[in-house]
């Protein structure tokens, strides 16, 4: 496989070395992962989806070795995310198919963690789906479902699906993670917004089912939810709040809205970052118990996975192309983390 640049390489390594000498628990502290990997297409062309531009006949002359470069980078990210101990899950949103991701656990530096996958083809016009990863050593599924976003008044509405899992962490404690990619802004802003209501209406449909059979159920919401945590959608429709009230415990805590004043954020729209990728949790997660206890969240603003943004200031994602031009870069999207200490491992 070709592999990444030397330059690159390096800072990867040095941004490993960089966090583990600071204030980081070792073995006993891990983490969950949610990224945006931004058109993870194989080189194949699909009848059934519209994926002409990512093959080589298509506009962005799409190949296999491009292919093999950007595995090879989302590789070094996950690992590099976990501080080379890899996230016990990884969301994955954008990506094209099961094979693409047989080819990121099997082919790449993961193989030695033994990830397996869950994934189902989606049946949004593009063909990308959301997905899970995860180590079976530290998170083992036991449920699994894709659950449909459908528009009541027009039946030809299609989207991304959201995928519900239920598993146990390190033998321990169930979680419920539910895994989303919430329709975009393509077309405008106001013109689209009845469509990531329809998500979080959906989501928190399927939230409630679990609370409601399982009160007290550790529950993880997390993706591109295409909004921020202070738009309609997610504050208003879905019911996720700012601030964890103590005296409450139904709550959906969204850990992402502090970084709306941060300087980085999950992606940058010209001049404006914006949250997009984020994590909302049930008041259960944030409880410890003897199984694991929650750290933080985060935004991963690893040096490598930026660039000088030359046109309106700052710094911006490194994407694998600008335009039409590839650059080798690797998302238009920030990876967001969850750190947690295993209690019992």
């Amino acid at each position: 496989m070709k592999q990444l640049s030397v330059s690159v390489f390096l800072l990867i390594l040095l941004w490993a070395a960089e966090c583990q000498s600071q204030d980081w628990s070792g073995k006993d502290e891990y983490t969950f992962m949610f990224y945006n990997v931004e058109n993870y297409f194989d080189s194949e062309n699909d009848s059934l989806t519209n994926d002409n531009e990512f093959t080589f006949e298509g506009d962005r002359r799409w190949n296999q070795g491009r292919l093999n470069d950007k595995t090879d980078r989302i590789a070094k990210v996950i690992l590099a995310a976990g501080k080379w101990n890899p996230p016990a899950f990884v969301g994955l949103c954008e990506i094209e198919n099961r094979r693409v991701l047989e080819f990121l656990t099997n082919n790449t530096s993961l193989s030695k963690f033994n990830y397996k996958i869950i994934q189902k083809d989606s049946p949004d016009q593009r063909g990308i789906d959301v997905a899970l990863l995860f180590r079976p050593d530290l998170f083992r599924p036991f449920d699994y479902q894709a659950i449909k976003v459908s528009d009541p008044s027009d039946p030809t509405f299609k989207t991304r699906e959201i995928l519900q899992v239920s598993g146990v962490l390190n033998s321990c404690d169930t979680i419920y993670v539910f895994v989303n990619h919430w329709p975009s802004r393509y077309g405008g802003m106001m013109e689209t917004v009845k469509f990531r209501k329809l998500a979080a209406e959906t989501l928190k449909i399927a939230v409630v089912k679990v609370k409601s059979k399982f009160p007290g159920a550790k529950i993880i919401c997390t993706g591109d939810f295409n909004d921020t945590p202070s738009d309609e959608s997610l504050m208003n429709v879905f019911g996720a709040v700012e601030t964890n009230n103590p005296i409450r415990s139904d709550e959906m805590i969204n850990l992402s809205a502090r970084w709306m004043s941060e300087a980085v954020q999950t992606l940058k729209n010209e001049y404006t970052w914006q949250v997009f990728d984020q994590w909302i949790v049930s008041d259960g997660f944030l409880s410890a118990t003897n199984c694991f206890k929650f750290v933080n969240a985060e935004i991963f603003k690893a040096p490598f996975l930026l660039e000088t943004d030359s046109k309106f200031g700052g710094v911006k994602p490194k994407r694998t192309y600008v335009g039409f031009k590839y650059q080798e870069g690797f998302s238009d999207h920030l990876p967001v983390l969850i750190h947690f200490q295993l209690q019992n491992h």
